[in-house]
């Protein structure tokens, strides 16, 4: 790895670690809870209208399939994997550039796209690690507490995550290198997703409607029910594809442009 790497983890420390902590502890209490919750299944799955159910992606949370659809795959933990995404995006460009100190990152030997280049390498890596925190823990934990799901499956709804933060990570790293501005990116970004979130689950919802999801990067992973239909690769490489395709434009972008010092 390149000092620029290196040094962008070590900046990003403390950021990753709380992440990786967070993001740990939800996986872990929501999957080792389903044992308590599985006497109450039925009553909650009653409960809950079915309305909500299809905004959510959740068939039924009877089964272990569906709990952790309902759980840790449906709304807070791909949310965070996002969320955190988005954060560490913008401490590669927008940051350091806000904050008048990226002309001492660029005295690098480097050209700006292999900077920038370098800058986003250092940081998907981290979120891929973030991201794949929530399978990994499923995937042990699951057999201890009675959810019977293929390891199969669990791995291919587990991918979703991934390529769910990759496909975000380049858009919001496209918006911080083309202006410099953290929370533009944030923005623009955090509100794409929230909005992109919401137009897969009322594409069920509104007549007619169901190509709407197709515009949703949620749709990619969890509209394919990969918990009891194991792997779609077109959709992760739909996912992955957008975000390679933010993070060119991102580079591209910041080549081109006046950088702020």
């Amino acid at each position: 790895m390149s000092p620029l790497v290196r040094k962008t983890w070590r900046d990003d420390r403390r950021a990753i670690i709380g992440w990786a902590v967070g993001i740990a502890a939800f996986t872990t209490i929501y999957t080792s809870f389903y044992a308590n919750f599985a006497g109450a299944a039925q009553l909650k799955d009653d409960a809950l209208p079915a309305g909500m159910k299809d905004f959510l992606s959740i068939q039924d949370m009877t089964s272990g399939a569906g709990y952790l659809q309902a759980t840790v795959y449906s709304l807070v933990g791909p949310l965070l994997v996002v969320m955190a995404a988005l954060i560490l995006a913008v401490r590669t460009i927008p940051r350091p550039e806000e904050d008048g100190g990226i002309e001492l990152l660029m005295v690098n030997p480097l050209s700006r796209r292999a900077f920038a280049t370098r800058r986003l390498l250092a940081t998907l890596l981290s979120v891929t690690a973030l991201a794949a925190i929530p399978g990994v823990l499923v995937l042990m934990l699951a057999p201890g507490v009675g959810i019977d799901v293929p390891a199969g499956n669990i791995a291919a709804a587990s991918a979703g995550p991934i390529g769910l933060a990759w496909c975000f990570l380049g858009i919001a790293f496209a918006v911080g290198a083309a202006t410099g501005r953290r929370g533009l990116a944030l923005g623009v970004t955090g509100a794409l997703a929230v909005a992109t979130y919401a137009l897969r689950g009322m594409s069920g919802l509104i007549d007619g409607g169901q190509w709407l999801k197709w515009l949703s990067p949620f749709h990619y992973f969890i509209g394919t029910d990969p918990l009891h239909t194991g792997w779609h690769p077109a959709h992760l490489l739909a996912l992955a594809a957008v975000g390679t395709a933010g993070a060119v434009a991102g580079i591209i972008m910041f080549d081109s442009r006046d950088v702020g010092v």
